[in-house]
């Protein structure tokens, strides 16, 4: 006979294991994890850069440099706000996407354009830093993991034994595993700050674990969060498991109820 058990300890530890799975899930999907130095509405300094380097390399060494470049706009140090009236913005970065103003042509509002710059895992560490990918390929198992022990959770109202184990043990034992690829994860994505394209976004003097005139923004916050969760969960599937097999559930089974709610 199939019984449905809850219990506050329970219910507390599903929950909590589905937010955590959602909480890095929204981090590591996010465009927020590096937030670049200040400079001016349309293409930015990363892509004028670029321009200018495509521009000297096609052309004579006498060639104009675009009309609309000025260096001193875009240099990271010059600007802290808002000069002639023009509001500054600061481009965003994250795993494999990145969030930046687009031009504001006639009437057209400025509005924020965000987009992948991953069109392929083997990138160039130049364009897609190899401790991103590695990172990324952690963050991408302990999701699976999380998903896991999501649908266990879940599970645990009718089903509190798996392979002869406690379904609550066991799904702790995930999320702790869960928890260090996290960490893994959070360690090694700073090594990826020397590569050009963060340099285009935080500044010529940012290097592995020196951002420069970057600052974290709230995805790496985001996701510390959900990984000290993910061990808390851990520790919370002994406490569910313990209150599932108590002595008041006990004597709610003896009586021959299905649906058993314990405080």
């Amino acid at each position: 006979m199939c019984y449905i058990i809850i219990t506050c300890r329970s219910m507390l530890w599903t929950l909590l294991s589905i937010t955590s799975f959602m909480m890095i899930l929204a981090a590591v999907t996010s465009p927020h994890w590096l937030v670049g130095y200040a400079r001016h509405h349309g293409v930015s300094s990363i892509h004028l850069q670029g321009m200018k380097n495509d521009t000297t390399a096609s052309q004579p060494a006498s060639a104009p440099t675009p009309t609309n470049y000025n260096p001193a706009d875009h240099s990271p140090d010059s600007h802290d706000g808002s000069e002639d009236g023009e509001d500054l913005y600061r481009p965003t970065l994250g795993i494999f996407n990145r969030c930046h103003k687009l031009h504001q042509f006639q009437f057209l509002s400025k509005r924020e354009n965000c987009a992948t710059f991953v069109t392929d895992f083997l990138l160039p560490d130049a364009q897609f830093p190899d401790a991103w990918k590695a990172a990324l390929v952690f963050f991408g198992l302990a999701g699976v993991l999380l998903l896991g022990t999501c649908i266990a959770a879940v599970l645990s109202l009718c089903v509190r034994s798996m392979c002869g184990k406690s379904i609550f043990t066991l799904s702790g034992l995930v999320q702790s595993i869960a928890g260090l690829f996290c960490i893994l994860g959070l360690v090694i994505y700073p090594a990826g700050w020397g590569s050009d394209k963060v340099k285009g976004y935080c500044g010529q003097f940012s290097g592995p674990f020196d951002m420069d005139n970057c600052y974290l923004g709230w995805s790496f916050f985001l996701c510390v969060v959900g990984t000290l969760l993910c061990f808390l969960c851990a520790v919370l599937s002994i406490k569910a498991d313990a209150s599932t097999s108590s002595h008041k559930v006990e004597e709610e089974v003896l009586e021959g109820k299905n649906l058993i709610c314990v405080l």
